[in-house]
């Protein structure tokens, strides 16, 4: 059987394998040819973007960009993501809203009425969809909710603010994916300061906590807020929209270094003992990825903390609260006996509740469930496509080898050996070691013109320049297979 159950939630990732594990996009326009200048904005992002080289992201800095400009520098950022641990965009300039929809303004856009916005400027989907093929975490950092940079002119004197029924005249809400968080400088709706000093509140704050070491990402960025807070004497109020998944993420000291190499068990086993207390502070308020931190705490056997029924507790206070990770990792609780007692049924029923809410490792495992049995289910395996096809949708890189292998094995009528070997380069690209073993060690499992259709598309974006196309998996191709997942080659 070529089919791969969901091991882990979270892939593995060793940094040194890896071009870029923490790549940033930094964005800061101040000068615009037909909007209101900006005055810190460009002192903003090149204090952001040397932050951010310090703590070992690769950084894309973009200043005063036109919007081709702006395009170009998504493109490169969207190629350089797919093999990224953490991507992470930071934007200071105008930003407009129109219909519910926000974007983000280049230097050179010129509007006359609402409808010349869509076409003139970056919407926040397209940096949000640049982002999103990171492995582990999107981050973007909007510092663009100013005053109405078009006030007075024709037709947009209410672009900012025309779906708002409390007249605000910031951005709309986001509704980012899940392991995606967006940070406003300014609550939806509300207006940020520019400042009065070298920099803004909202920038201010981040370069004092970014650089703090062993400070976990979602209580840096609770500083950040009390800060700006406390600097505009509450004027000002940063938000935070979508959710973290629960691994922890440090920005700097060791921790990022543990976070980036161990799963989330051990890498919150390590954390130091004021990172518990504040967890436990938040989970008592009702958070669930505090929830969810504390569990993987006391998983981690070599860790000081183990408690697996302490674990399993704090996992199913989140699951009822509605977290899937939450209740994708009771699934697994239940069906191993870990930290509660063995109940295949319960395991099933939390799978399902976590698949329900669209969480991809639920839903690939449910197909591996239904296809070659398990906890009572009876093997259907065409049950078990319909599962593996909305994993690989949602983008997770077992389930899209699964799918690429039932297309192979001719089991999925009207696709073709070309659909199975996208699916194979996009899960490459999407980070799984064993979608990459499986392919480097057993290529042979796959027909012929599936690895021909490997071998073109790997060609076609620069990773087997002079090859054959041949469906042969020889050292070549096999390099070539590396560099796409994202090794570099010795």
């Amino acid at each position: 059987m070529k089919l791969l159950a969901a091991l882990l939630i979270y892939v593995v990732l060793v940094p040194t394998a890896f071009a870029a594990d923490r790549i940033a996009l930094v964005v800061g326009i101040g000068a615009y040819a037909h909007a209101t200048p900006l005055k810190n904005t460009i002192a903003d992002s090149q204090a952001i973007a040397e932050t951010l080289r310090k703590l070992d992201f690769k950084v894309d800095h973009v200043l005063d960009s036109d919007r081709d400009e702006m395009t170009a520098a998504l493109e490169r950022f969207t190629f350089a993501a797919e093999t990224a641990d953490v991507a992470l965009v930071y934007y200071a300039g105008h930003g407009v809203e129109v219909e519910g929809q926000n974007y983000l303004v280049p230097a050179d856009a010129t509007f006359k009425t609402a409808e010349d916005v869509t076409g003139r400027t970056i919407s926040l989907q397209q940096v949000l969809s640049a982002a999103g093929a990171a492995r582990r975490l999107r981050i973007v950092i909007l510092d663009a909710c100013r005053d109405n940079p078009f006030t007075g002119l024709e037709g947009v004197s209410n672009v900012v603010s025309a779906t708002q029924s409390d007249g605000g005249t910031g951005l709309a809400p986001p509704s980012p994916d899940r392991g995606t968080l967006v940070v406003y400088a300014a609550k939806d709706g509300a207006v940020a300061l520019d400042g009065r000093g070298a920099h803004s509140p909202f920038a201010q704050a981040l370069l004092a906590h970014m650089p703090t070491p062993d400070l976990e990402i979602s209580m840096m960025f609770r500083r950040v807020r009390d800060d700006v807070l406390r600097m505009t004497r509450r004027f000002q109020e940063p938000h935070f929209y979508g959710s973290l998944p629960g691994v922890p993420l440090f920005l700097a000291g060791d921790g990022a270094q543990i976070a980036s190499q161990e799963d989330p068990r051990r890498a919150w086993g390590v954390a130091r003992s004021d990172t518990e207390t504040q967890l436990a502070a938040l989970a008592r308020q009702g958070d669930t990825r505090s929830m969810i931190g504390l569990a993987y705490m006391y998983q981690d056997p070599d860790g000081g903390r183990f408690n697996p029924e302490k674990a399993a507790e704090f996992l199913r206070q989140a699951g009822f609260k509605g977290d899937p990770e939450a209740q994708f990792e009771l699934a697994r609780a239940y069906e191993k006996g870990f930290g509660v007692a063995q109940d295949a049924s319960k395991a099933l029923e939390w799978y399902n509740r976590a698949a329900g809410l669209d969480f991809a490792d639920a839903i690939n495992e449910l197909g591996f469930l239904h296809y070659a049995g398990g906890l009572g289910v009876v093997p259907d395996p065409r049950r078990a496509l319909g599962y593996f096809q909305r994993a690989a949708e949602l983008g997770h890189p077992q389930a899209m080898f699964n799918y690429a292998a039932l297309i192979d094995d001719g089991i999925v009528t009207g696709k073709s050996a070309d659909d199975a070997a996208t699916l194979l380069y996009r899960a490459l690209r999407a980070g799984s070691r064993d979608v990459l073993s499986e392919l480097t060690e057993n290529p042979n499992q796959y027909k012929q013109e599936t690895l021909r259709g490997l071998q073109r598309k790997l060609s076609e974006n620069g990773f087997y320049d002079s090859g054959a196309i041949d469906g042969r998996v020889g050292p070549q191709t096999k390099r070539s297979i590396r560099l796409a997942f994202g090794e570099t080659p010795e």
